[in-house]
């Protein structure tokens, strides 16, 4: 149970984040700079974000540091991420899931899906024990 909590904690922290980020991203970012600069802009923040989250949640839910725990933790916060992005852009951006996915061949693309790469990493790499 403790798993779940800190993945759900984990993805609601960053997500939030991100949401915040991702409106000030295509509001003003995207018109000013472009998509890519958009979101090459925006990386950065998240990552801290996801640093600090996946830092601090798994010491404050008292999670094992083994590595099944933590690996589980951000692929059960990387499951809900997807299912929340799809629903954003369906539900806000107007994009069907294929848009979507095909969104990620894009640089900003590749450079988001990196982020997500590093977002179910992050509790792993931070935190397991030697």
């Amino acid at each position: 149970m403790k798993i779940l909590t800190a993945g759900i904690v984990y993805f609601i922290a960053v997500f939030t984040v991100g949401f915040v980020l991702g409106a000030i991203r295509v509001l003003w970012l995207e018109p000013l700079l472009g998509k890519t600069f958009a979101v090459a802009i925006e990386a950065p923040f998240l990552l801290v974000a996801m640093v600090f989250a996946a830092r601090t949640i798994p010491s404050r839910l008292g999670l094992s540091c083994d590595v099944k725990s933590l690996a589980a933790v951000g692929l059960i916060a990387l499951l809900f991420q997807q299912i929340a992005d799809l629903a954003v852009g369906i539900g806000l951006r107007d994009m069907s899931p294929l848009d979507q996915l095909r969104s990620l061949a894009t640089p900003a693309g590749m450079i988001y899906a990196a982020s997500l790469a590093a977002f179910a990493a992050m509790p792993l790499l931070l935190n397991r024990k030697s």
